[in-house]
């Protein structure tokens, strides 16, 4: 799981519409046949050469410690790491490419990375790298354009509910399963000596839109048509909103707060008791309560509530690709190739609590015994990929621009969807 902050995940997606816009200019995102021919198979022989590999700081800090047994197994490969400020990272890998200076391989995030997914950037999966069944669904599709996979899924999580269990057992109340059941259980928290239920964060940002758009596939929406055009102005995204505001109109979250990262210590004083948040909270409280057990004692979690159409949320994460102008793309594969594989995952799971991409992986005891995950794998298994084109990013900050007025009551659901609509029509996919 990542530890690394909503809001640094912010800084570092918030110039991605232009760096869509430069990555794609000109190339069309139509050469599949190109991009096809030269996804060779990689073969079993060891990696020779160098590689140079980049990523963001965050999970892949402990990569070199990770691959030693790869290291060992292809003496003659160094692999050099570099390692990028958050906030930095998308721009620098984005100008190192328009330069020609790009790394081998990098890392990206499956919900943030479709400005990538062209022949003119990435190296097509190579046939047979890896078993595309073995991850979950949603994490490999975010990597897929028209037939053609350009990324492998490395680590993943989603959103699921994280709530006082205490609380919930002195108000006798267990955890919602449906909408029409969520205020109520946020309002026996409060019953039961919290001051807000559910701990929601205000940035009103890209994040926020992400979390209607998870709502709106929840109350049957689609985001975009089969025929790629943007389905936003629905019932669904209007039921969405409505959703999202009721926790405010309702009184179980405050429109002043919490932000980001006051949400754990909010949730540790009982200022709130529940949160719709990732997996790395679970690894966290304990610090943030200042006592070793109380997580154990105080904490549950359990899968979304579901909507009219289901629990479906979002999948998150981190992916590898492979630089269509890498030197060294043989070597450079097989290092994926062995990331992607469970004993690898399971080893960065242990090395810095980032949850597998493999599902297989999830059965091994340093997961399957952490009794708080298993929500969270519940999760994976109903999530999708946000869609793939370039705009996403601006049209998800725009959701939660506007999700704000309908959260605090001064714009209607239905006002806020039109405009929604309006704008990302406006914008297109950014790839036509």
């Amino acid at each position: 799981m990542s530890n690394m902050s909503r809001r640094s995940a912010l800084q570092l997606t918030s110039g991605m519409a232009v760096l869509g816009t430069l990555a794609l200019a000109g190339c069309g995102r139509g050469d599949d046949t190109a991009a096809t021919a030269s996804a060779k198979p990689v073969d079993s022989s060891p990696a020779k050469g160098t590689v140079k590999v980049w990523a963001p700081q965050g999970d892949a800090d402990v990569l070199a410690k990770v691959i030693k047994p790869f290291k060992a197994a292809n003496p003659d490969l160094d692999v050099k790491f570099t390692l990028i400020p958050n906030a930095e990272y998308y721009t620098k890998l984005q100008s190192a490419i328009a330069a020609g200076k790009g790394p081998d391989l990098a890392q990206f995030f499956p919900e943030a990375q479709a400005q990538f997914l062209d022949p003119s950037i990435l190296r097509p999966v190579p046939d047979g790298l890896v078993e595309p069944d073995s991850f979950f669904k949603s994490l490999w599709d975010a990597g897929v354009v028209k037939d053609v996979a350009y990324t492998v899924p490395w680590y993943a999580y989603t959103y699921a509910l994280v709530y006082r269990s205490d609380l919930a057992e002195k108000a006798g109340v267990k955890a919602p399963t449906t909408w029409a059941a969520t205020v109520p259980f946020l309002k026996a928290l409060q019953d039961a000596g919290a001051a807000h239920g559910l701990g929601a964060d205000i940035g009103w940002d890209i994040f926020n839109g992400q979390d209607v758009a998870m709502y709106a596939w929840q109350a049957g929406g689609s985001l975009r048509s089969a025929d790629g055009k943007w389905t936003l102005d629905t019932p669904a995204t209007v039921d969405a909103l409505k959703f999202n505001a009721s926790f405010f109109t309702s009184g179980t979250a405050d429109p002043s707060g919490p932000t980001f990262l006051d949400a754990q210590p909010y949730f540790v004083s009982g200022r709130t008791a529940c949160m719709i948040t990732g997996p790395w909270v679970v690894g966290q409280l304990d610090t943030a309560a200042k006592k070793t057990g109380w997580t154990t004692s105080h904490v549950a979690t359990a899968p979304l509530p579901a909507g009219s159409s289901g629990s479906t949320s979002f999948a998150g994460g981190g992916t590898w690709g492979v630089l269509a102008s890498s030197g060294n793309a043989d070597a450079s594969w097989k290092l994926v190739r062995h990331l992607a594989t469970p004993s690898t995952q399971v080893a960065q799971y242990k090395a810095y609590s980032s949850l597998p991409a493999v599902v297989s992986a999830w059965d091994d005891p340093a997961i399957a015994d952490q009794p708080l995950l298993d929500a969270f794998l519940t999760q994976m298994k109903t999530t999708r990929a946000f869609p793939q084109v370039s705009t996403w990013q601006q049209v998800a900050t725009r959701l939660g621009k506007e999700m704000e007025g309908v959260a605090k009551g001064t714009q209607s659901a239905e006002k806020a969807a039109a405009k929604v609509q309006a704008y990302a029509e406006s914008l297109g996919s950014g790839t036509e």
